[in-house]
């Protein structure tokens, strides 16, 4: 089906930048909404920041003006520009994308919500 293939996490220090990358492939139609989701030990999972494929970007206010959320739709990739880290910024990332593929021989385009693995981002004080 569709599978979500996240990169660029690791350490940094804080007042540092990192972007992480998420590649969409398989058996894709079109990637709709696609956005980037955290979770912290002993936290819930949070919604980072999501954009449509028109371009409308949507951010937890937490980050709001230190990241900025792009994406590539030639490339089924989506971005996210991690800048002035701070120690609570740690944690696992996670890719989500809402998709429509392609399943079988039919004309039904199925859609569905994806996850990557997780790219871990970890800042240091």
């Amino acid at each position: 089906q569709v599978q979500l293939v996240e990169s660029g996490g690791g350490l940094v220090q804080a007042g540092g930048s990192l972007r992480l990358s998420c590649a969409a492939s398989g058996s894709i139609f079109r990637v709709n909404a696609i956005g980037w989701y955290r979770q912290a030990p002993g936290k819930e999972r949070e919604l980072v920041a999501s954009i449509t494929r028109s371009g409308s970007s949507n951010y937890a206010d937490s980050v709001k003006g230190r990241f900025t959320i792009s994406r590539d739709n030639a490339k089924n990739t989506v971005y996210l520009q991690m800048n002035s880290l701070k120690p609570e910024d740690t944690a696992v990332y996670y890719c989500n994308a809402d998709c429509t593929y392609y399943r079988g021989s039919g004309s039904f385009l199925p859609r569905g919500d994806f996850w990557g693995q997780g790219t871990q981002v970890t800042v240091s004080s």
